[in-house]
């Protein structure tokens, strides 16, 4: 059976009716919030600061340590969705590198010790990871089935395996590593990015321009996790790996000129890989996000006959930017 972003409401057997989500206050945790809840499934974040502007329960925790949060899971059909984590936009520092992977592993750890004293298991667990870890994959398409590398470029390989080791064994019915690629959406990190360097003039191929850019429309990525936690009723997942990918990557040369096109902006001059790292180092950012890539699509999802809302990038960016 196909799906798509407009699935109906009715769950599946077995999917849950509450869902707790760890580190849900970011751009994206926000967006899954907003869907579920219109859903009719019951929310609630896991977060270091509540924000009492916003209409979704919200429950401290330290994200190290056992705390009354527990019992949030500790309840009938309850479902677990992991995305907590700081963001890899920072220098590739010692430093940086290690608070990068003990964001994501710590709470992950205390999260999987919180599940083994549970009463019942949960019925989910959406772990997030990215397809990242694939570090810089060049021609290979990069799949459910694909082997991971050596670690490689540590912002991603070297955070990512350990992020998603940590999660192993969790006491759950399912548990699904989506491997997500990089998100279109107007309120996500990466198109608000290219979008404001491409109306300032920056919009030219960075580096050699040949490295692949994966990417999902925020609704199809909405839609697998929805898939994932079985709420798509007729679309059965397996556990484990699960890329969250269109089967359509594209270059970065095309994804520039798509860009500028779609925000009506003349062509632009190339950004040569020295000067993109002398500017990684002014904005104390990596320029290897930049300059690497992977070319990756989820076998899985087409073995279902998954069909993607957006899956070309023009549609997704005349969707989301007109």
């Amino acid at each position: 059976m196909s799906a798509s972003p407009q699935d109906p409401a009715t769950p599946a057997a077995g999917a849950p009716r509450r869902v707790v989500i760890a580190g849900g206050s970011g751009a994206l945790g926000r967006r899954i919030c907003g869907d579920l809840s219109a859903r009719g499934i019951e929310v609630v974040v896991l977060t270091r600061s509540r924000d009492p502007q916003w209409p979704i329960r919200q429950v401290r925790w330290d994200g190290e340590t056992p705390g009354e949060w527990v019992r949030e899971l500790d309840r009938p059909a309850t479902a677990l969705i992991n995305l907590a984590g700081k963001l890899v936009d920072v220098r590739p520092t010692v430093a940086n590198i290690a608070e990068l992977t003990r964001s994501r592993v710590v709470p992950t750890r205390a999260l999987v010790a919180a599940a083994a004293e549970l009463s019942t298991p949960l019925t989910h667990w959406v772990q997030a990871s990215t397809t990242a870890i694939w570090g810089d994959a060049g021609e290979t398409w990069c799949t459910e089935q694909t082997p991971l590398p050596d670690p490689g470029l540590p912002q991603m390989t070297g955070v990512a395996a350990p992020w998603e080791a940590a999660a192993h064994g969790a006491r759950c019915e399912h548990q699904t590593i989506l491997r997500t690629s990089i998100v279109l959406d107007t309120g996500a990190p990466a198109l608000r990015t290219l979008s404001r360097l491409t109306r300032v003039g920056l919009g030219g191929r960075v580096g050699s321009g040949q490295q692949w850019f994966s990417w999902i429309h925020i609704d199809d990525w909405l839609a697998i996790v929805r898939a994932a936690l079985g709420l798509t009723p007729g679309l059965g997942l397996p556990d484990g790996v699960l890329v969250a990918a269109t089967d359509q990557p594209v270059r970065n040369t095309d994804l520039m000129a798509a860009l500028r096109r779609h925000l009506h902006r003349p062509p632009a001059p190339p950004t040569p890989t020295p000067l993109l790292r002398l500017g990684a180092v002014l904005l104390r950012s990596d320029p290897l996000l930049g300059l690497t890539g992977r070319r990756a699509r989820s076998e899985v999802l087409a073995a279902r006959d998954f069909r993607f809302a957006f899956p070309d990038l023009d549609g997704a960016l005349t969707d989301l930017i007109g």
